[in-house]
């Protein structure tokens, strides 16, 4: 069980109670830190809710700010006979939210994190009061960066991610524009020490939907088509300006999407933001969430 994992050489940095749900039968992490508006952060692949520790940190102040763990992720159970598709990810995170009852939240979206929460709020508009989107795409797309390109080869890519871990160690370099320290480059890697524990990490990028006829198409496409009903509603943009991956193109079609939202470009911040410009985030979500 993964909730057996001992995280005590990043407690420091990481400090919040470990708290479960039981989703499908298994053990899925969240965070739960303070009290009033709901602030839901949502990760992607290949975090957890470790990439949100200083928001939580900073925000739990003011704010009720929940992260969970995808199944698969972080401290939550990592189940090897689930599918791990878009579809799947969703209901999970649905049944999550509406186990903890939140109303007018707040929701923090990050890489896949995105198209798995706004995924649930197009099921649930009316739980939703604001939306956060950050270095992430819930729509389709035919870009993809050669280093994804390369991880969604059969059996090379499987190989690359999985048993070599390379996505993760790449990652650490990669994402960021500032050097990570060793204990922070030890919180992303702690949960992800074995073949066993990184495979959804390979079903994530084998779940990229590029073509028509991949199996989580048409669920992105429901997504895509279902941000119309936020046309209304408080967004803020925030992006890391030297992301490879959710590249400025990506950005340009959140405006196109949303031309009310409110924008933060980071020059010098990379697809992890949170680590390379936290000093400039959180101020800015602070604000937006005040002023909205």
């Amino acid at each position: 069980m993964v909730t057996d994992l001992d995280i005590s050489p990043i407690k420091d940095i990481y400090p919040f109670e470990a708290r479960y749900a039981k989703i499908k039968g298994y053990d899925y992490h969240y965070v739960d830190e303070g009290s009033g508006d709901p602030i839901v952060m949502v990760h992607g692949n290949p975090t957890w809710s470790f990439l949100f520790r200083r928001l939580v940190a900073d925000l739990g102040d003011s704010y009720r700010v929940v992260a969970p763990d995808h199944l698969g992720f972080g401290l939550s159970d990592k189940p090897s006979n689930i599918p791990y598709r878009l579809e799947t990810h969703i209901d999970n995170f649905e049944e999550f939210m509406l186990s903890l009852d939140l109303e007018d939240v707040t929701l923090l979206v990050h890489d896949w994190g995105g198209p798995i929460a706004l995924g649930f709020a197009v099921r649930h508009p009316e739980k939703v009061k604001r939306l956060i989107i950050t270095n992430t795409a819930a729509f389709a797309s035919v870009q993809i960066p050669w280093r994804l390109a390369l991880c969604k080869t059969p059996w090379l890519g499987w190989k690359l991610m999985v048993d070599m871990n390379l996505f993760i160690k790449k990652a650490l370099t990669t994402t960021v524009e500032k050097p990570l320290a060793e204990n922070v480059k030890l919180g992303y890697t702690l949960p992800f020490k074995n073949k066993a524990d990184r495979m959804a990490i390979g079903k994530f990028v084998q779940d990229i939907p590029m073509k028509p006829e991949h199996p989580s198409f048409e669920v992105l496409l429901g997504v895509e088509h279902g941000l119309w009903m936020f046309r209304d509603t408080p967004v803020s943009v925030i992006w890391g300006m030297r992301d490879w991956c959710f590249t400025p193109d990506f950005l340009e079609r959140w405006i196109d999407i949303f031309p009310h939202a409110d924008i933060l470009k980071l020059k010098q911040a990379g697809h992890w933001l949170f680590e390379d410009a936290h000093e400039d985030i959180a101020p800015f979500i602070r604000h937006f969430v005040e002023s909205s």
